[in-house]
């Protein structure tokens, strides 16, 4: 199984850390070699990553979209579709219990398609530390 999890707290409120993570454009400026594209009514999300003409889309629908409403939690689904990578991530934004800012909840379960689960757990591993880093980009 490829499945990883994130967790960071910041110090900076639901709704900002909400507006922060689903700023889709900025997760393309925070994955080396990506760039990232929302189609149609915002719910179709076309990140493109490699150099030159070598690469592979990883094509995701917004599938559940909650964001948060009086400083309660928020949540989306994004499930991947495309023919190099599916999957699936939901990334949740809840305020931390002193009220000192929120936590974001990240997990993820990428798959690369022609891959066998030989490598489930490098790429889980590989996944965790580049979407950590992309986190951390988009909390600044």
């Amino acid at each position: 199984m490829t499945e990883f999890r994130i967790v960071q707290a910041v110090p900076l409120g639901v709704e900002e850390t909400w507006r922060r993570v689903t700023d889709w454009p900025r997760h393309g400026a925070s994955v080396p070699f990506t760039r990232l594209d929302v189609t149609g009514d915002g719910r179709r999300l076309v990140a493109r990553t490699g150099v030159g003409r070598f690469g592979f889309d990883d094509v995701m629908d917004v599938v559940l979209w909650e964001p948060p409403r009086d400083g309660g939690p928020g949540r989306c689904r994004l499930v991947k579709r495309g023919r190099a990578v599916t999957g699936w991530a939901e990334i949740e934004v809840r305020p931390l219990r002193d009220g000192s800012g929120s936590a974001v909840r990240w997990r993820e379960d990428l798959r690369f398609g022609p891959l066998p689960a030989l490598f489930d757990r490098p790429t889980a591993w590989v996944g965790r530390i580049v979407f950590r880093q992309a986190l951390r980009a988009l909390l600044r």
